[in-house]
């Protein structure tokens, strides 16, 4: 067992990864190799035609290991300029970095769709006997995978041009979103009456602040700073769905939800059963916004109460507390998960120092090359953000798991990504409530996961309602900021059931996840996670301690197979069915039931 060193430095290490940031001659030298490697594949796998024999199937062993280690290491130099310009805003050559890795992202997919081409130019036989040879086998989920997304999109040659054109195009837009947030700055008064410019990830902290005057105050500056962005924010918005919108049709898709479900290995059926068990049990959520309110002395929640803390759970908590708690309830479920995060707290794997000029929001991101893992948030010292740092933490164990892996088989989907982060948090809040002291505190942390099955059930649901409308009328023309600012209270009024006094119409533009490029719909695969975790931790609680070893053998299949088969394979459910939600779904309303009752 391996023990925290305390103090814990809150910034990361980067320097063994590539020293120097973005200046450093390493990171460079790993570019120009990744980048002669790339177009030794692309030259390699021009000369090759589909095989037509086992035997000729062999020839295509380099290739694909090729394939997987140009993978693993442009997921590590994306990782790590992402890492750079997470930690400051204001470096230029990071930036610029990221504009060169997307550019061999988008040689890299080239490869890939020409390596494609070829599987769905196989013959049925000799594909069935290329994919049960033993070299092969262990990722034949992955080829077959490719193999039948091949068979729905454009020839080779059109694929390649849409992927070059979006370099500059749609992911192009994407980075310019992260210029107009690098600009907006929030003014706050802090108490001896000084304003001062936060960044946008400092004063997303203080919209927790247990002061109501602060919140309404920061949101108030909040809204006022994103409405002045709008324009270009609409703009950016606009640009991206018309490209995928486009990019759809000339596939003849005409369901914008085909590829988010697609690359989140999940049907419809799942999706829509999920959707409909959350909405038969929102009265219930309802009815703890309502009680939540008269806690705070109000007639109704404003947006900027519905995340505010109560009790004393809204007492600040340091970061090394932080790291002691999350290690001590992470090992009452599973020794190996804490050990990994003391190595993490101890490696200096994790960034939260709480300063200007850092993106805002939080993730994890995966350094295959090095196996390591690093974690960005900024920490402010509230339970909000002791749940953030279990959250990610979890991300990162998920990775570790799957270090030793086929690189192929390392590409999980967001919604189990999504479930490992949140079975963390899981953990971590169901023992803080049971260990709580007074009834005070109870109630504060059980106002805390209430808090998080509404960002889920609600808020996340409303951000799926918009983006579903939104690209329905985006079909017929580009939305104003106007427009996009009513489609979202809209989405939120009917998300939250007109359960609050006002709404945050700009949300659309303050959010980053609309403008990501990597994957599109960055929502329902949260409400996923989430809800496929909570189903977990039921069986989990029923099954005891031998559950971890259960737990680990199961994310280290989510590269490999649909979630469907993955709940069918390792907890014996139907995820088309409503029961397993259901379940789920019970977990959540009894910490809404055991909050109404003590506060009753």
């Amino acid at each position: 067992m391996t023990h925290l060193s305390l103090p814990i430095n809150p910034t990361w290490e980067l320097d063994s990864i590539f020293p120097g940031g973005s200046a450093s001659k390493e990171l460079h030298t790993f570019l120009e190799k990744l980048e002669e490697d790339i177009a030794v594949l692309n030259n390699h796998i021009n000369d090759k035609n589909a095989p037509q024999s086992t035997e000729e199937t062999i020839l295509y062993d380099v290739i694909i290991e090729g394939l997987q280690s140009a993978l693993s290491r442009i997921s590590e130099v994306s990782s790590f300029t992402a890492c750079l310009t997470a930690q400051n805003q204001k470096d230029k050559k990071a930036v610029q970095l990221t504009g060169k890795v997307t550019s061999l992202y988008a040689r890299l997919e080239n490869v890939m769709t020409l390596f494609q081409n070829v599987l769905r130019n196989t013959d049925n036989e000799v594909w069935e006997a290329w994919i049960a040879r033993d070299e092969i086998s262990p990722i034949s989920f992955v080829l077959s995978e490719k193999r039948s997304a091949a068979q729905e999109k454009l020839s080779p040659e059109l694929e390649s041009l849409a992927s070059d054109l979006a370099v500059d195009g749609y992911h192009g837009w994407g980075q310019h979103y992260d210029t107009i947030v690098a600009k907006v700055g929030i003014p706050h008064c802090d108490e001896n009456g000084e304003i001062t410019m936060l960044s946008v990830g400092q004063a997303a902290n203080k919209l927790d602040d247990p002061d109501r005057a602060v919140r309404e105050e920061t949101f108030v500056n909040w809204e006022k700073a994103w409405g002045e962005a709008a324009d270009y924010c609409a703009d950016t918005l606009n640009r991206l769905a018309g490209f995928r919108l486009k990019l759809y049709e000339r596939r003849g898709w005409d369901d914008v939800l085909k590829e988010p479900l697609a690359i989140n290995r999940m049907s419809r059926e799942t999706l829509d059963s999920m959707w409909k068990v959350i909405e038969e049990s929102k009265p219930v959520f309802v009815t703890y916004l309502e009680r939540k309110a008269k806690l705070l002395g109000l007639e109704r929640l404003n947006w900027c109460d519905v995340d505010a803390p109560l009790g004393d759970s809204a007492g600040k908590i340091t970061y090394d507390q932080a790291a002691q708690d999350i290690v001590e309830q992470f090992r009452n479920f599973s020794p190996k998960l804490a050990d990994f995060s003391v190595e993490a707290f101890n490696n200096r794997w994790i960034e939260a120092e709480d300063r200007p000029g850092k993106r805002p929001g939080g993730f994890c991101t995966s350094l295959p090359a090095s196996k390591q893992t690093r974690v960005f948030m900024t920490f402010g010292g509230t339970v909000s953000n002791l749940s953030t740092l279990a959250h990610e933490l979890g991300h990162a164990y998920h990775q570790h798991l799957m270090e030793d892996l086929p690189q192929f088989n390392q590409g999980y989907a967001m919604n189990v990504a999504e479930t490992a982060s949140t079975f963390a948090e899981m953990i971590l809040a169901d023992a803080l409530v049971k260990n709580a002291a007074t009834k005070e505190e109870k109630i504060g942390l059980l106002a805390d996961k209430a808090q998080r099955s509404i960002a889920f059930f609600m808020n996340i649901h409303a951000r799926f309602l918009f983006e579903t409308s939104f690209y329905e009328k985006r079909k017929q023309g580009t939305l104003d900021a106007v427009e996009l600012s009513a489609l979202m209270e809209q989405a939120q009024k009917e998300a939250f059931h007109g359960a609050l006094g006002s709404y945050h119409p700009n949300f659309w533009a303050s959010k980053l996840h609309f403008y990501i490029t990597d994957v599109p719909f960055y929502n329902f695969p949260y409400t996923f996670g989430y809800m496929f975790s909570t189903g977990i931790y039921a069986q989990a609680q029923r099954e005891g301690a031998t559950f971890a070893e259960k737990y680990d053998a199961l994310l280290r299949d989510t590269g490999v197979m649909t979630v469907e088969e993955l709940a069918t394979k390792h907890l014996g459910v139907d995820l088309t069915k409503p029961d397993f939600w259901r379940e789920a779904m019970s977990l959540a309303i009894a910490d809404v039931e055991a909050f109404l009752e003590l506060t009753n």
